[in-house]
């Protein structure tokens, strides 16, 4: 009765740790992809809400096409003379300049002609330890601060959309020579990216 009992634990052990091993991959496979599908259906329902008509799609077509239209006319049409107008006078709006700028630059960090984090490097932060982080070098002339031995760099956090601003002494950064589009995958995914 003893070797029956220790004979079905045994194959009840295997059959459950072969079920979680499935799971586990399962759920690897499953998550990022889900995720992913969520985040973008989740864009499109909120950007669709933003046009207020019942067919589906409808409201995502229209705000694409208006976004759309703005970009070639900015680019093409409106003289920058206009553009710089507009920026002037919300310049001179306090809340609203704050959030405007903030957004623009923001934006124009990642998209557009003036990408702002093409510059990856390393950065060491502790001699002793040997202790490094990877960022992008974001100003380099800090005169305007009175600072002329150093420059700004931003170091993304893992996992999440923020990160800090550093000045560091130059001589503690190191130029990496890396697509800086491989480099913040590599930051956002905790290190684990870019095998």
């Amino acid at each position: 009765m003893d070797l029956r009992l220790s004979t079905f634990f045994t194959v009840y052990r295997k059959i459950i740790n072969r079920l979680v091993t499935y799971f586990g991959r399962g759920l690897l496979g499953v998550t990022p992809l889900g995720l992913t599908i969520y985040i973008i259906y989740s864009v499109f329902i909120w950007v669709d809400g933003l046009v207020p008509i019942d067919m589906p799609g409808v409201g995502f077509l229209i705000m694409f096409g208006i976004i759309l239209g703005s970009g070639v006319l900015i680019s093409t049409v409106l003289p920058k003379s206009f553009a710089g107008l507009v920026e002037g006078s919300i310049r001179h709006l306090p809340l609203v300049s704050l959030i405007y700028f903030s957004v623009k630059d923001l934006i124009s960090a990642f998209v557009g002609d003036k990408k702002k984090f093409n510059q990856p490097v390393l950065v060491m932060m502790n001699r002793e330890a040997g202790v490094r982080k990877i960022g992008f070098i974001t100003q380099t002339d800090l005169s305007r601060l009175g600072i002329t031995d150093a420059i700004m760099v931003y170091l993304p956090h893992s996992y999440a959309f923020s990160g800090e601003l550093y000045i560091v002494p130059a001589e503690n950064v190191k130029l990496l020579n890396l697509p800086s589009a491989d480099v913040m995958k590599l930051i956002v995914s905790g290190g684990v990216s870019g095998k």
